[in-house]
């Protein structure tokens, strides 16, 4: 007698989508939502997740970590980023959002990356001074430390050109986060004379200290500051013409 042999049926696992039908349900209703305030739940509660993910997925799988920017800024301007497209997609044309956002998320990592590497080739260390060729000798002995008056005046103008610019994004902003990171942000440009060391971590972890804001907060807060410095700058350029 031949036994008959029981198919033993696996248990199927759960499905662990970070960027699920319901994220994309989401990304539309935020796209059609009139209300800051529910926005920013939509964004914070079920968009922002999805895009920390896909950001670190990409990250990771594609090797896009490099020694001149650490991991977690790369994915901080990642999401960044992809919050400022979030009206860019258009689910008429039958595209997925998890596609598109994963194609603009990537385009932006391989441009920057190649961005930030290109700044680093043309790099030289001024401690350096045994690796420099002579042209780099010749440059930097040539090479004037105090700027002239003229220039002086330019930097001025184009630094109060920003006091400006941010006190208008002051008052625009309507959030609590907002308001305390553009605080925050004003408070690092009136005293940058004072800052010993700036580059864009020191400037981040000056204004989160400030702000008392986390790096996640920090992040959705400086996404929307963007998005009204660039009005601000479109605004600017269609008055002069």
């Amino acid at each position: 007698m031949t036994k008959k042999i029981k198919k033993i049926k696996r248990k199927k696992g759960k499905s662990n989508l970070y960027f699920s039908p319901q994220t994309q349900e989401s990304i539309q209703n935020y796209q059609n939502c009139e209300s800051r305030e529910e926005k920013e739940k939509l964004y914070v509660e079920h968009i922002l997740p999805a895009f920390d993910k896909l950001s670190e997925n990409l990250i990771f799988v594609y090797g896009f970590i490099t020694p001149m920017e650490s991991y977690q800024d790369l994915k901080n301007d990642c999401v960044s980023f992809l919050y400022e497209t979030l009206n860019k997609w258009d689910p008429s044309r039958g595209t997925k959002a998890f596609s598109y956002f994963n194609v603009v998320a990537k385009n932006w990592l391989i441009m920057h990356t190649r961005k930030l590497k290109k700044t680093s080739y043309r790099h030289t260390s001024l401690s350096d001074v045994d690796s420099m060729s002579k042209i780099d000798l010749q440059i930097l002995s040539n090479f004037d430390f105090s700027p002239p008056p003229d220039e002086i005046l330019i930097n001025r103008g184009f630094r109060q050109e920003i006091y400006n610019i941010l006190e208008v994004i002051a008052g625009r902003v309507r959030g609590e986060k907002e308001v305390r990171c553009i605080n925050a942000i004003d408070t690092v440009f009136k005293n940058i004379d004072e800052l010993d060391f700036l580059n864009k971590r020191a400037i981040f972890v000056y204004v989160r200290d400030i702000s008392g804001l986390s790096p996640k907060q920090l992040s959705v807060a400086m996404a929307s500051i963007r998005k009204h410095y660039k009005e601000i700058i479109k605004e600017k350029l269609r008055e002069d013409k």
